[in-house]
């Protein structure tokens, strides 16, 4: 979803929200004070958000992930590595969030009711970086690129929010995260090549590519590994 797809009331909404989350959270009070600024009906309001704040909080980091591709698609990205698109990608997600907003949405996708849902945002922020590289991986590395791309994001994140150097301190939080990856990675494919671990690994790959259906095709441009 392009930011261009959000429902024009939902951005209104998200638009009026902003200035009302950094004092008040993702909260009820915020939503009601957002619908007064943006001149709707609580009934309009509604339809698009049934469970308010949360929805606008679920809207706005899909916003981000929205706006992240988009860059992405504009960048030049020729000249870089494979761990440097992802880490530029990482970096792409946060430049245009809300510090504070995002502390707020931290706290609210904390609470244990909430948390399966921040899980799953965090989730498809990885599935959105992989797809803005292009990934079509469709076997068990689908998963375990997203799987580790989720955690690389999530402790981005956490470091992020309490970096006060104006982003230079993340960015290189971001290569060390990367570089630990990739040290996994390799070590990771050394073990595939490794006859006695063979049957091990094909029956990992068999069981987690049953989950996901094959996609139609396959480029064979892309690396299949989170390595270079």
């Amino acid at each position: 979803m392009t930011q261009a797809e959000f429902d024009p009331v939902l951005r209104t909404l998200l638009n009026a929200i902003e200035p009302h989350v950094v004092f008040d959270g993702w909260s009820q009070v915020a939503f009601d004070a957002a619908v007064a600024d943006a001149g709707l009906t609580t009934e309009a309001a509604r339809a698009v958000c049934p469970r308010g704040a949360i929805d606008l909080a679920v809207a706005y980091h899909r916003a981000g992930d929205a706006r992240m591709a988009e860059r992405m698609a504009e960048a030049d990205l020729s000249q870089m590595r494979y761990s440097e698109k992802v880490a530029h990608a990482i970096w792409l997600r946060l430049e245009d969030a809300d510090r504070e907003i995002v502390r707020r949405g931290t706290t609210l996708f904390a609470l244990p009711h909430h948390a399966a849902e921040g899980s799953g945002l965090i989730w498809g922020t990885a599935d959105a970086i992989w797809n803005a590289l292009g990934d079509t991986s469709d076997d068990v590395n689908w998963y375990s690129k997203r799987v580790t791309l989720s955690a690389v994001y999530g402790s981005v994140v956490l470091y992020w929010l309490g970096d006060e150097t104006y982003g230079e301190a993340t960015k290189e939080f971001i290569d060390r995260r990367i570089a630990d990856v990739m040290q996994f990675e390799k070590v990771k494919a050394s073990v595939r090549k490794n006859p006695a671990f063979r049957p091990l690994v094909a029956g990992l790959d068999r069981l987690l590519g049953g989950i996901k259906a094959p996609k139609a095709a396959v480029r064979d441009d892309l690396p299949g590994r989170w390595v270079e």
